[in-house]
């Protein structure tokens, strides 16, 4: 028993130096927040976040500690610093609460003492940090499994907002219904057609005697069930957590490769980082060869195309946008050289952001 007193001395003896250590850093970051306010400069920068986690991960990886436990103590630590600074950041996202949308924006912003707006629609994200009501926006842009969303991409090509950030949320769904409710009561499963395709073969298999019922989203099917006993919804684990719902079945989508692509929006750019991929939009004469002799520069520069797709450019029947990503900041050497180049070959290009990649 003695030395197991000696050992809690020495740990209540650590957890004070700790707290002495919070304090110091809270006390930089305020200088940090001070001289950025003088400069006119943002008080976010989470590039310099992305750092101190990659460090962070690093650092508890060689001591042999839980990477993801040791990196969700320190969102917290840089969480507590960023309100000693005294600005909150909003982030509008795609409601309504309990989407992935939402959960996509919380996991970007984790580290940030960050306030969320629910926006009802993409062209409403857009508005409320076009106009100031938020400082980022968070929209889907593409799904592993259904593709593009369209009328964002039709957006990013009407804003001046710039694409600073991505998150990959893997699209993991859930059998959500009241608390204390069994399998076997299920008369009723809701849920977005979308989550509904994706969850055939569980419905068929644990559900085939039960109404399917179609909702706008997946968190206003949660929000719908949690007042009709015997039915469930497909949705997120926090839309579960929201609406003070049970998950009775966990991970019941088809296909486990399901992910969704979120752009984080705002009024500035990203710094490089290193490890950045940049997105634009360009488009080519309708001649032969001219496609061609725009993506041959990327290969000449030795820069990789992560995604290149067309869209309509509705002024002219059968002629078409290219929307772009590639791997690199614009302001690379490579990256700007080609950049240049391509410039010369398009009749119409615009850079929507350059950004640290999700992965």
């Amino acid at each position: 028993m003695e030395a197991i007193k000696a050992l809690r001395k020495d740990v209540d003896k650590l957890d004070a130096e700790l707290v002495q250590l919070l304090k110091r850093r809270v006390e930089l970051a305020k200088k940090i927040s001070k001289i950025k306010k003088e400069a006119n400069l943002p008080i976010h920068d989470p590039v310099r976040e992305r750092k101190i986690l990659s460090r962070v991960e690093k650092l508890a990886e060689k001591e042999g500690l839980n990477v993801e436990e040791v990196t969700g103590i320190y969102r917290k630590i840089m969480a507590l610093c960023r309100k000693a600074e005294g600005e909150e950041i909003k982030v509008a996202f795609l409601g309504p609460a309990g989407t992935f949308c939402e959960q996509a924006a919380k996991k970007f912003f984790a580290s940030a003492s960050a306030s969320f707006v629910e926006c009802l629609s993409i062209p409403e994200v857009f508005r409320a940090v076009g106009v100031g009501d938020a400082n980022f926006g968070v929209v889907p842009i593409e799904n592993s499994l259904e593709g593009s969303v369209s009328l964002a991409l039709d957006l990013l090509l009407e804003s001046e907002l710039k694409v600073c950030g991505e998150v990959e949320e893997r699209v993991s769904h859930n059998l959500i219904a009241r608390p204390g409710t069994k399998m076997g009561e299920v008369r009723t499963v809701i849920s977005h057609p979308q989550a509904l395709a994706q969850c055939r073969k569980f419905i068929e298999k644990n559900l085939r005697h039960a109404k399917i019922k179609e909702a706008n989203s997946t968190a206003i099917a949660v929000k719908i069930a949690r007042k009709v006993k015997g039915m469930a919804a497909i949705g997120t684990e926090l839309a579960a957590e929201i609406y003070g719902m049970e998950i009775l079945a966990r991970d019941i989508e088809d296909w486990s490769n399901n992910f969704t692509r979120f752009l984080v929006l705002s009024r500035s750019d990203s710094k490089p980082t290193g490890n950045d991929k940049t997105s634009l939009i360009f488009s080519v004469k309708h001649v032969p060869g001219a496609l061609h002799q725009a993506l041959e520069i990327f290969a000449k520069n030795k820069i990789n195309l992560t995604k290149i797709e067309s869209r309509p450019t509705r002024k002219k029947p059968w002629e078409y946008l290219f929307y772009c990503d590639f791997e690199g900041h614009k302001d690379d050497p490579p990256c700007s050289e080609a950049l240049r180049e391509l410039k010369k070959k398009c009749i119409f290009m615009k850079i929507l952001g350059s950004y640290p990649k999700a992965r």
